[in-house]
């Protein structure tokens, strides 16, 4: 066990430092697109970053050779909209409260937020994934082909974030690329070269992750599907988790939690589109459980957002519905 911890640390530091690559990578991609910042931080980040996840969901689906990998992959889809509407959200707030002392009380205490396109991706997801949950307590032989509308859905979110004006001051000074330290405006094959390379050390990261994550769980006495719906989606989010720290740190509050928003959607969406492709899709207690919760945070952010200023405390209790849903499913296995 010495090991498996030493090696979580090392994957969570490693993760860390790329993290820092592929967001000033990805900046300058979309910088280089002309996308806004919003955009960058709901398509680009967001889909980098839960990239890896969404494929983990996917072997476990459709090249699992047993009942429990695909309950994994099932309880991973459930999983993380769960931590990024919790944790994701609540580290914002924390981060934020951390850099008083740099930035000042009065900043700190106060998130920088486009509060109405939050407001309107969290109200999309949230259809979207009550209909997830509805499907998963009726067993029809229709859903593999329902799996198309949510990928479908998911097309539809980006052309909308794609399409949609920025508001002044969306754009931001960039920091100098990291590959190229000295030049002004990068070739776009360095910054493709970072950004790539950034995810791929981030995707191999966190697959040593998730896997040393794994041996905890038997280790501390928990089933394989607990295992996937209450330490892997910790696991598997962590890159958007390091995102909201590093953007925060750089006042950019407005882009971390356009990453969260985002990859919350494309959780809501394509490893759903894979389960119903891949599995009965058939949902126990421990995952009803998650949605419920999952349900309550997004009710409880509608509210944050919607007060004319939004406190970073107020974000960070968030957080405590994670813990709330640890002491229930526990108590429903």
């Amino acid at each position: 066990m010495i090991l498996t911890f030493v090696l979580l640390i090392a994957s969570a530091c490693i993760i860390y430092v790329s993290c820092e690559t592929f967001v000033n990578g990805v900046e300058w991609l979309g910088n280089k697109l002309n996308m806004t910042q919003t955009a960058t931080g709901t398509i680009l980040a967001a889909f980098g970053t839960a990239l890896p996840e969404s494929v983990v969901t996917l072997v476990a689906v459709a090249f699992g050779n047993t009942p429990a990998h695909k309950e994994i992959g099932v309880g991973a889809a459930i999983g993380g909209p769960l931590a990024l509407s919790t944790i994701a959200y609540a580290v914002v707030g924390l981060a934020l409260l951390a850099t008083a002392k740099r930035v000042g009380r009065a900043r700190a205490n106060a998130v920088d937020a486009d509060t109405r396109r939050l407001r309107r991706d969290q109200i999309w997801f949230l259809v979207i994934f009550v209909i997830k949950i509805a499907l998963g307590l009726f067993m029809f032989s229709l859903k593999p082909v329902l799996g198309l509308a949510f990928l479908a859905a998911y097309a539809l979110y980006c052309w909308k974030e794609l399409t949609a004006e920025g508001e002044a001051g969306d754009q931001e000074e960039l920091e100098p690329l990291k590959l190229r330290p000295r030049e002004e405006n990068p070739a776009m094959v360095w910054i493709v070269a970072q950004t790539v390379g950034a995810l791929v050390i981030i995707f191999l990261a966190s697959h040593l992750f998730v896997t040393q994550i794994e041996a905890v769980g038997p280790w501390l006495g928990v089933a394989p599907q607990l295992t996937a719906l209450l330490f892997s989606p910790i696991a598997t989010e962590l890159p958007e988790i390091m995102n909201a720290v590093i953007w925060v740190r750089q006042g950019k509050e407005r882009l971390a939690l356009a990453n969260i928003s985002g990859a919350m959607m494309i959780q809501a969406t394509i490893p759903t589109a894979f389960g119903l492709f891949f599995t009965p899709w058939h949902l126990a207690a421990p995952s009803i459980v998650a949605a419920v919760v999952t349900a309550l945070a997004i009710v409880f952010l509608q509210w944050i957002f919607r007060a004319p200023r939004v406190l970073s405390r107020r974000l960070a209790y968030v957080g405590y519905l994670y813990g709330a849903f640890a002491v229930l499913l526990f108590a429903v296995r």
